[in-house]
């Protein structure tokens, strides 16, 4: 009976996996077009799949073991079942023999796997989602022990009367429904829906992923994707789930709702209404219509399920009345792209609520507090406190700054950032000042030339703003010849290197060697340049800013600093890839969405935990926002500042300078 069940379960599966499938891929096609390379996508797939995806997946060598065993276990027996079971190929003597055992092998080694999914789910972290995922170990329990006992005859461990018996009516049917339960969740789970959708959406959004580049031992990729302003026909951003991309679409459906991003978002923690779990999956109910009331996992902070819906084509935050998100949700991201990190799935959260910042900002003017006072400051003064331009080195009337305008041509260009008008900053402005005269480099300042990065216009969806500031700030800069940029602003840093390529004169380069400023100090310390006296101060630790370590991988240059200074880092459980941000990117103080505590209080418990009396930062934002907690048990400084501090004569003799390496490199 089974001998002829099991080809027609098979293929029936199959049948209903390929319909799901094309159901799937007309809901992803709503979206906009998105030039991907198809094949060359499909062939890179393996490798991003066992190389890039477990990079992360591999961060908890249990759930990777697991995920091994049950995904790799998963795919070998279903190619096999086919083969032993549909094709007949699984003869109990010959190569069939050989297919069977393996069939068994394939299946005991899922069957181990979803033992450890079982015991996870007994008693599930917060973070992840419930509802039909609960039911997911018995599904794979049922795939992968039914295989293996319908392949036992097949591969002549049993003998031939007990193989008979399994042929009997009542054992057979048995079989049959635990195949069939297996196949159902398993096979067309995964196009139809349900828990294993995660695995059919989750490799192709891998072969066509929106960041190819991403990819690769040591790549990143975290530049925004610029908006055409010139095409007057096109929507500026995204108003509706089918604004999105289409491969942005499939994305969203290849999320397996871990809670990985939802454990380590700031906003998440501080109790403000976002979740970006959640986010994703309210785009999957607007991708395919419907309400969120049947989403399993933590909800919104403050906002309970159900009150959301949406549709393909229906608004995802409406003026009036219900939509899929709030717009508060939107504007309470610090753009920290830590859920982008921990994401084992390589979804890109940030691109997505920037995406949809863009339209509330462009096409609605709905910024909230704030924000249009800023971004009215950015285009009336090019600067968002609204300060004198003419203003922006009235820090600097004692240190005689050399101009670019009067040399034309250094090493360094010094930027300056706009916290050249905050008095805070402007001690490390001065301090950096101090190590680069030490160290003897040649370097100038754009003065009054120097606008605005367009940072914080861009975070908050100003395309428009963002775009006028970097075309003119790189004008100004093909005026002058120098051979690297530095500055103290990772957020000027970021832009500056890997934002304004794209708007750069066609044929003229646009990419800029830039190096944030303990980077910088680094080189010169490793070339002799400087010489420091021994650390005498108390216990240290270090605050990653976002941007330098999450968005540019830059982790060890400071550390190196802090060394050569003879400190000893007390590192905070939060440090690194896996850093707290301090809530002052991507607008967040300016929008100051209102939670039930602040993010930058929670990083300095961060510091507290760790006995730490001095906290050592790399960012004017990343200061302010510490500086700022209530009766904070450790003083901040940035790298600039103790290294300034420390400054002793150095050697007689120089090394070579650091990396003369021209600033603008052909595209």
């Amino acid at each position: 009976m089974l001998e002829t069940l099991l080809p027609i379960l098979i293929f029936s599966a199959l049948a209903l996996a390929a319909i799901g499938a094309w159901r799937r891929v007309r809901l992803w096609r709503q979206g906009r077009p998105s030039a991907v390379p198809l094949l060359k996508g499909l062939a890179a797939l393996p490798r991003r799949y066992l190389v890039d995806l477990h990079h992360v997946v591999g961060r908890d060598k249990v759930m990777s073991n697991t995920h091994v065993a049950t995904a790799g276990g998963f795919v070998a027996a279903a190619v096999l079942m086919i083969l032993v079971h549909g094709l007949g190929l699984g003869a109990s003597e010959g190569p069939g023999g050989v297919l069977g055992w393996l069939l068994l092998a394939a299946s005991a080694t899922m069957f181990a796997g979803s033992l450890f999914v079982a015991r996870r789910r007994r008693n599930p972290p917060a973070r992840l989602s419930r509802g039909p995922w609960m039911r997911l170990p018995k599904s794979l329990m049922a795939f992968s022990l039914g295989v293996f006992l319908i392949t036992l005859p097949t591969a002549g461990i049993l003998p031939a009367g007990l193989s008979q018996g399994l042929g009997s009516w009542l054992l057979a049917l048995v079989l049959t429904a635990v195949v069939v339960w297996g196949l159902a969740e398993m096979v067309v789970g995964m196009t139809w829906g349900g828990p294993m959708k995660h695995a059919f959406a989750g490799a192709l959004h891998l072969a066509f992923h929106r960041r190819a580049e991403r990819f690769g031992e040591g790549n990143r990729s975290t530049g925004l994707k610029a908006l055409d302003l010139e095409d007057h026909d096109a929507r500026l951003g995204v108003e509706t789930p089918a604004d999105f991309t289409w491969n942005q679409l499939l994305g969203f459906d290849a999320c397996v709702q871990c809670g990985r991003c939802e454990a380590v978002c700031p906003a998440f923690a501080a109790g403000q209404p976002l979740n970006p779990k959640k986010l994703i999956q309210d785009m999957v109910v607007g991708m395919a219509g419907g309400s969120d009331a049947n989403y399993a996992g933590s909800p919104y902070p403050g906002k309970p399920v159900g009150e959301h819906q949406g549709s393909p084509h229906g608004p995802i935050v409406a003026q009036k009345g219900q939509a899929l998100v709030d717009a508060e949700t939107l504007w309470s991201c610090t753009t920290c792209r830590a859920c982008v990190e921990e994401c084992p799935m390589m979804i890109e959260h940030v691109d997505a609520i920037v995406d949809m910042r863009r339209f509330l900002t462009l096409e609605r003017g709905a910024t909230p507090n704030k924000a249009p006072e800023v971004l009215d400051n950015l285009i009336a003064t090019d600067n968002p406190g609204g300060f004198d331009p003419g203003a922006r080195m009235h820090w600097a009337a004692d240190l005689d700054l050399p101009l670019m305008a009067d040399l034309q041509q250094v090493d360094v260009l010094l930027w300056l950032g706009d916290g050249a008008y905050d008095m805070r900053n402007q001690r490390t402005l001065r301090a950096l000042v101090k190590v680069l005269r030490a160290a003897e480099v040649d370097f100038a300042v754009l003065g009054n030339e120097e606008r605005d990065s367009g940072d914080v216009a861009r975070r908050l969806g100003d395309e428009a703003t963002f775009q006028s500031l970097a075309r003119r700030n790189i004008a100004t800069l093909a005026k002058y010849r120098f051979q690297q940029i530095v500055t103290c602003d990772p957020h000027s840093f970021h832009v500056l290197g890997n934002e304004y390529g794209d708007f750069y004169p066609q044929g003229q380069g646009g990419h800029y060697r830039v190096y944030h400023h303990s980077t910088f100090i680094a080189e010169l310390y490793e070339s002799g340049r400087l010489a420091f006296r021994p650390w005498k101060g108390g216990s240290v630790t270090y605050h990653d800013p976002c941007y330098l370590g999450r968005y540019n991988g830059e982790f060890e240059a400071p550390r190196k600093v802090l060394r050569a200074l003879g400190i000893q880092v007390a590192e905070m459980e939060r440090s690194g890839f896996r850093s707290r941000c301090c809530g002052g990117g991507g607008g967040a103080p300016i929008t100051d969405i209102p939670g039930e505590r602040r993010i930058p209080d929670m990083r300095m418990n961060d510091v507290e935990a760790t006995g730490a009396s001095l906290v050592a930062v790399g960012c004017p934002q990343c200061t302010a926002m510490l500086e700022g907690v209530v009766d904070a048990g450790a003083e901040v400084r940035d790298i600039a500042e103790l290294v300034a501090d420390a400054l002793v004569a150095p050697p007689a003799v120089k090394a070579t300078p650091p990396s003369r390496q021209p600033v603008l490199e052909e595209v």
